[in-house]
């Protein structure tokens, strides 16, 4: 957060501007006992590069090499060099709020670049990154399967993130939409009998993630290959049939 430092002088035309005469007027309602009359003690003050030296210090205490078994998404990611260099580039730099198009040019071209990418690399007929969070992300998805295909009837891979199970049961108790998780092989993948078992022509989509919640890399190219329509999506997040 920016550092906005304010002269005495500002201080007190703030003061003024609440009715307030003093600081000590501004925090009247903290009883006494709560107040801190005497400096914390912490050491410092400490410079800028002190402070950021400092950091470097503690973080190079922690453990490097090692594993992690954080699972549901807090584990290491690879991000490509070239990342700040793209990022960075005139037409996609600009301000984030999408809802002003005039000046958010950029937002708009990266999002559709990317969605461009992600069809071309799973095969799949649409896909949407303009979602806030995978859980919205995930019963967005469903609710458009139900919607095309008129049938309310989901399967959803128990590997999937619990949060993200919750919220798509949370928006079909009340709507009549049914469902239904498949559970999970030793490996951590879906259990593909299971889902071939509960595979029906009532059923509107397949839900599945990648990496999953316990961090198994799913591949549905080869777990799903078997989905009777030609429509049937390959690979990816969501398995429309």
């Amino acid at each position: 957060m920016r550092y906005l430092p304010k002269s005495p002088a500002e201080r007190q035309e703030m003061l003024a501007a609440i009715g307030a005469k003093s600081i000590e007027e501004l925090f009247s309602s903290i009883p006494e006992r709560f107040r801190l009359r005497e400096p914390l003690k912490i050491p410092g003050p400490y410079s800028e590069a002190e402070v950021i030296q400092y950091f470097k210090e503690r973080a190079a205490e922690n453990s490097n090499g090692y594993t992690s078994f954080l699972g549901a998404g807090v584990y290491n990611h690879l991000r490509s060099v070239v990342t700040d260099a793209i990022i960075q580039r005139g037409e996609f730099l600009t301000s984030y709020t999408p809802y002003q198009a005039e000046i958010t040019q950029g937002t708009l071209q990266a999002i559709f670049e990317f969605q461009t990418l992600m069809c071309q690399l799973t095969g799949q007929e649409v896909a949407n990154a303009s979602m806030y969070d995978g859980s919205t992300a995930t019963t967005e998805a469903v609710l458009m399967a139900e919607r095309l295909t008129g049938r309310r009837r989901v399967l959803v891979a128990r590997s999937v993130h619990p949060e993200y199970r919750d919220v798509l049961k949370t928006y079909a108790k009340n709507s009549g939409l049914h469902v239904e998780e498949i559970p999970f092989s030793a490996s951590g993948t879906v259990d593909a009998k299971a889902l071939q078992a509960a595979l029906k022509d009532d059923a509107a989509a397949v839900v599945v993630q990648s990496p999953s919640h316990s961090r198994r890399r799913c591949t549905p190219r080869a777990e799903c290959w078997w989905l009777p329509s030609p429509r049937a999506s390959p690979s990816g997040w969501f398995v429309r049939r």
